[in-house]
């Protein structure tokens, strides 16, 4: 039986005809605040908000205690604040969460070599041929879940589906420490009722053209001809037709490496070059928090621009070192915009700031400096 997983806590596996793929994508509940709430029992049962308590931080991760008062990860740090006066503010330890990753991903190994990360709190397994020579997907399953519930005393929920795409919707359904399975006759059911946001690649842009096209869910997307859809959104638009019918074909990759992350967003109305600071600041305190989620540092920094008449310009940067805190990050960012030389009339529709050239944290010790 061919069976792929996407891993991140608590499992409980069914088992399909040989026939139908099995996808499992698990999903580490609130991992950074509920790595602080083990480890502190005065944190447990409280709204926890991991994140400095500055005036431009951040929420990187907030306890389930505290997303019922409508935190988010990636919200102001302020903002969550005025939700949940109440919430304990925890600085970040990123080391200790890469550590817990670790530890995570060393169970994982015990059942299969064939692992492909998300991030420090996801991954996909693929256990068609697990080590330990458990007879079936659901006793390989059962057994990490007991296995990461007593070792690490942590919880994640699961999503198991037909394929990765839907295993990764599924794994949201019922969180936390939940699972939600997708049969193979149910997929049209499930996706048709569902926005269409919901869609990986469906961004703010992407939805209010295909809102402007009267599409609003799934099902109204499945409706839609593949020759307009390809019309409006290029190549995307197959994509889409495909989505729409619950159809994925990409396989697990093991240790596929990151090569690059980024944040952007379109501006209501497009805007001189010296108006793009606020947006640029914004992202950046996204991206930062976004690449605590790789457990290897970064060494270029990359701004992109769009020009009101769709021109892409991207400037970047590489210091001798990975940015080390978010200011380096947004200066270094701040300061690639001054390398845009198009008339200061230009007028802009979109800034994005990412990340790219990841190495190992042992490479960038040993990294000499520059000309030396």
């Amino acid at each position: 039986m061919d069976v792929a997983l996407t891993i991140a806590g608590a499992l409980e596996l069914i088992l399909w005809p040989d026939t139908c793929a099995q996808n499992y994508h698990i999903d580490m509940d609130a991992f950074y605040a509920s790595v602080e709430q083990r480890d502190n029992p005065d944190l447990r049962g409280k709204p926890v908000i991991v994140a400095w308590k500055a005036k431009r931080s951040v929420v990187c991760a907030a306890s389930y205690e505290a997303r019922a008062f409508g935190v988010r990860a990636a919200m102001p740090a302020v903002r969550a604040e005025r939700l949940c006066p109440g919430a304990v503010f925890v600085p970040p330890d990123f080391t200790r969460y890469r550590a817990v990753s670790h530890d995570v991903r060393e169970i994982f190994k015990r059942h299969t070599d064939f692992i492909e990360p998300l991030s420090l709190d996801e991954a996909y397994l693929d256990v068609s041929e697990n080590k330990t020579g458990l007879p079936t997907a659901t006793m390989v399953a059962r057994t990490i879940r007991e296995q990461i519930r007593q070792e690490l005393n942590l919880t994640a929920s699961a999503g198991v589906a037909p394929n990765k795409f839907l295993a990764k919707i599924a794994s949201d359904w019922r969180k936390p420490d939940g699972l939600f399975v997708i049969q193979p006759d149910d997929v049209d059911g499930f996706l048709s009722p569902l926005p269409v946001a919901r869609l990986p690649g469906v961004g703010k842009v992407t939805g209010e053209k295909l809102a402007q096209l009267g599409i609003q869910t799934v099902g109204d997307l499945k409706g839609l001809d593949l020759q307009v859809l390809e019309q409006h959104f290029g190549r995307y638009g197959v994509r889409l037709h495909e989505l729409a019918r619950g159809i994925d074909n990409s396989e697990v990759v093991p240790d596929r490496p990151t090569q690059s992350i980024s944040v952007e967003d379109t501006f209501e109305r497009d805007v001189p070059l010296a108006e793009t600071e606020p947006m640029i600041r914004r992202l950046a305190e996204k991206l930062w928090s976004a690449s605590h989620k790789e457990s290897r540092p970064a060494r270029t920094v990359v701004l992109k621009l769009k020009t009101s008449e769709f021109k892409l310009l991207t400037r970047s940067h590489t210091p001798e070192s990975p940015p080390s805190s978010c200011e380096e990050l947004t200066d270094i960012a701040l300061r690639l915009r001054e390398r845009v030389a198009l008339d200061p009339q230009q007028r802009y529709r979109l800034v994005g700031v990412g990340l790219s050239n990841f190495v190992e944290a042992e490479e960038t010790a040993a990294q000499p400096a520059l000309f030396e």
